[in-house]
């Protein structure tokens, strides 16, 4: 018989990225934005046809995508070369250039809020003019006026739904990742959806269900985000149903069926759930996936999400009420979900007896090199999850085990826990992190001669304050646009940023001292081993100083690092021959310091 070789390192570079999508109100047309041509462009597919065809091409990151109730165009979100400064722009029903709708100079954000129940309306929020809280406005496509509704004044503010009848709009104010208002724009003024504005919690996915009544989720009094509603003309906020150590994420109603369907994480892992306004039934719905990230319904009731697991990329998937059908074949070429390795949940104790959870994928044995690497996930309020991550699978490939802890300030544990990285960027987490090191090496796992550090953003930062304040665990280190220097970064995020970084990060002159302790250039003296360090010249989130800074300052003082800027990339590698340079140069280096 014919024997075929094993699946390469190369192959795994074949998967591509589905960002965001839209589909027509009949379900028969579905869009989305993908690096299926190498640069991120929207593609469109006839469901029943199930042939991918390029719709619009801008050669661009988008943030959302919004297809016309009456077919008339689609609307989408571009940045350029992931400055995240996103721009709307509309694209005709036949497809093509996108066109600039509402659009201004190029450091100007304009944030899609909703599109009116007839499609003749745009809410949508902007910097233009208030760049630290933004303007929220009202576009309209037939007299091609834009009208004010409200101005942040003390928190960035955003759009989210509006009331049938377009009287009332909810909206969120921003304080901090665990600090967020759900707030009601009326006729008579401003609501809040919850009894107490000062109470630190967080409200999200506010969707109008009638004129006077909204559904959404909220941690309020909890742990936990629960499902709840406020009713505006009983001035009445009720809990409806909680999931127990479940967080709803995610709320997507139905308005043609009354019926809502929910998404919530638990840990690694995230559930599907309907709820009916009708009977006030509610259970969980079966999926042949772990992690969902985007979900939209039609007006027949099918449900279409985009979801995947650690051995799956990101597919479209379509529910009709009985069975999921999977719409997108984005899958690596030649491998099978038997060819990865799905991670090990585990757990162990730090330092202080907190319980943390983390990923254990292991390498298969015929493939083991022997060496371990250790993923600090960015953030800091995310978590590593069971998603699919071709850089991953990639290492896994080439024999090499990682380990990703879901340190203090991950999100899926509960709103303290998700509290504990506040203010305390370097100390908690770096010592979650130092114990999960310690389980590799207790374990027989790994030992420091064959362990690498690689992380990204604030696993980048935690990459680097590990590197100095615990070279010895460490055999190389790789920062994916780390954050290296507290005060500098607390000055360069994006102006929206700036009012929530004293609850985020601190305060720079108060905190002085736990600046300094925390900022990894502190320890550039005990920055010994071999670096690597990756940076997007367009980053407006970690921007490129941070990383010139901490190069400059090793290489002054003769210490091994590399350095690889991508010019016409950000926060991250939409574009496919950036990606493939940035695993490449990644495996070059490991495989040089084995």
């Amino acid at each position: 018989m014919i024997e075929f070789p094993k699946p390469t390192v190369e192959q795994y570079f074949t998967s591509y990225t589905i960002s965001n999508f839209s589909v027509s109100p009949d379900g028969k047309k579905l869009f989305f934005s993908t690096n299926l041509n190498g640069k991120m462009n929207i593609w469109a597919m006839d469901v029943n046809k199930r042939y991918p065809y390029l719709f619009s091409q801008k050669n661009e990151s988008t943030n959302f995508v919004k297809y016309d109730p009456d077919g008339r165009f689609v609307l989408a979100g571009f940045d350029q070369d992931g400055d995240e400064n996103y721009q709307i722009y509309a694209i005709g029903p036949d497809g093509g250039i996108p066109q600039p709708l509402i659009t201004g100079e190029p450091e100007e954000k304009y944030y899609f809020g909703r599109l009116s129940e007839n499609g003749d309306k745009i809410y949508y929020t902007t910097s233009k003019g208030n760049e630290s809280f933004l303007n929220s406005k009202v576009y309209n496509l037939e007299t091609s006026e834009h009208t004010l509704l409200f101005e942040g004044d003390d928190a960035a503010t955003f759009i989210e739904d509006v009331s049938p009848d377009e009287r009332k709009i909810a909206y969120m104010k921003l304080y901090a990742n665990t600090y967020i208002l759900g707030m009601i724009q009326t006729e008579d003024g401003e609501v809040f959806v919850t009894p107490e504005k000062d109470t630190v919690h967080t409200v999200g996915d506010i969707n109008f269900v009638s004129d006077d009544e909204v559904w959404f989720q909220t941690n309020y009094e909890s742990e936990y985000s629960y499902l709840a509603k406020y009713n505006l003309t009983k001035k009445e906020f009720s809990k409806v149903m909680d999931f127990g150590d479940e967080s709803i994420t995610s709320i997507i109603f139905n308005k043609d069926r009354n019926k809502l369907y929910l998404i919530t994480e638990n840990g690694v892992v995230d559930h599907f759930y309907y709820y009916d306004l009708n009977t006030q039934r509610s259970d969980r719905i079966d999926v042949p996936f772990e992690s969902i990230g985007q979900c939209t319904t039609t007006k027949n009731g099918d449900v279409f999400v985009l979801a995947g697991s650690a051995v799956s990329p990101f597919n479209i998937w379509k529910y009709d009420g009985g069975s999921w059908d999977r719409l997108t074949e984005n899958r690596v070429l030649g491998v099978t979900e038997k060819d990865m390795s799905d991670p090990e949940i585990i757990k162990y104790a730090s330092y202080d007896g907190l319980e943390i959870e983390a990923l254990l994928f292991r390498a298969k044995e015929e493939n083991s090199n022997g060496y371990t690497i250790f993923w600090p996930h960015g953030g800091p309020q995310a978590a590593e999850r069971k998603f699919y991550r071709a850089m991953f699978q990639m290492f896994l490939n080439r024999g090499y085990n990682i380990f990703c802890p879901n340190f203090r300030g991950s999100t899926g544990y509960g709103a303290s826990f998700v509290k504990m990285v506040e203010q305390d960027w370097g100390e908690g987490p770096r010592l979650d992190n130092v114990e999960g090191v310690k389980w590799l090496f207790d374990n027989d796992i790994s030992s420091p001669e064959k362990l690498f550090l690689v992380g990204g953003s604030y696993g980048g930062y935690m990459a680097l304050l590990l590197h100095g304040r615990h070279p010895e665990y460490f055999r190389a280190v790789v920062d994916i646009f780390g954050v290296s220097d507290l005060f500098t970064f607390y000055n360069s995020v994006p102006e929206h940023w700036k009012p929530i970084m004293e609850r985020w990060v601190g305060d720079p002159e108060r905190d002085i001292e736990k600046f300094t302790v925390d900022s990894p250039v502190t320890y550039l003296d005990t920055m010994t081993n071999p670096m690597l360090v990756i940076q997007g010249a367009k980053d407006p989130r970690v921007v490129k100083e941070e990383s010139d800074q901490i190069v400059k300052k090793l290489e002054n003082a003769g210490r091994e690092v590399e350095y690889l800027v991508l010019e016409d990339e950000g926060h991250g590698f939409s574009k496919k021959e950036n990606e493939i340079k940035v695993y490449k140069t990644m495996l070059g280096f490991l495989e040089k310091h084995h």
